[in-house]
């Protein structure tokens, strides 16, 4: 009796079945991963960079001139109609503070009147606080934001729009600024070369 031939061995499919099944489900994992990971941040909106950029610049002049004048200099009245050096640095932290306080709905870092404070420390101390509230201003602002309303001297104003006024505002003393130093013989920051706020036309 002779053997049965040998059936023909059928392919076993079911391993690549798997490895197919395994490779569609690694593709699908990568791509709900990429749907799922954070996003790329996106570019700031330019309008509140350029305010955002002018601030920067008004900040680093008004700090650097706090630092500049020395302690016997704070007392410098040139007539006895405007406000001694100390006193000018007071009221920018005042109304810095206030500005941004109205934009964002916080409430001001400075306690009391800085205009009364004495002391050079008291009073570079006092311009810090507000630069550092009116940094967190900006940060706040948004594109979705920026247009909403908030009432600042009685006035609707937007919530950029207040902090274009504090840099108009900033502007408007630093100019002061400008003078106390050029009489008392000091070079402003924006007049040095190398720093500064490029933003502003030169006193000279």
């Amino acid at each position: 009796m002779q053997p049965m031939p040998a059936l023909p061995v059928r392919p076993r499919t079911r391993p690549r079945v798997l490895r197919t099944f395994r490779v569609f489900a690694v593709l699908a994992g990568a791509a709900a991963l990429a749907a799922t990971a954070t996003p790329r941040a996106q570019a700031p909106d330019p309008t509140i960079a350029s305010i955002k950029l002018v601030y920067d610049g008004l900040k680093d002049d008004i700090v650097k001139s706090a630092a500049m004048v020395p302690e016997d200099k704070y007392g410098y009245q040139p007539t006895p109609e405007v406000r001694t050096f100390g006193r000018l640095f007071g009221h920018i932290a005042n109304a810095g503070a206030s500005f941004c306080a109205a934009a964002t709905g916080m409430k001001s870092p400075i306690a009391g009147d800085a205009e009364t404070l004495e002391t050079k420390a008291e009073l570079q101390k006092a311009v810090a606080d507000m630069f550092a509230f009116c940094d967190h201003a900006f940060m706040m602002i948004t594109p979705a934001n920026a247009n909403e309303t908030v009432t600042l001297f009685g006035q609707t104003h937007s919530r950029l729009g207040v902090l274009a006024f504090n840099n108009a505002h900033l502007y408007e003393h630093y100019g002061n600024l400008v003078t106390y130093l050029r009489l008392n013989g000091m070079v402003p920051p924006s007049s040095q070369g190398g720093g500064g706020n490029q933003l502003v036309i030169e006193d000279r």
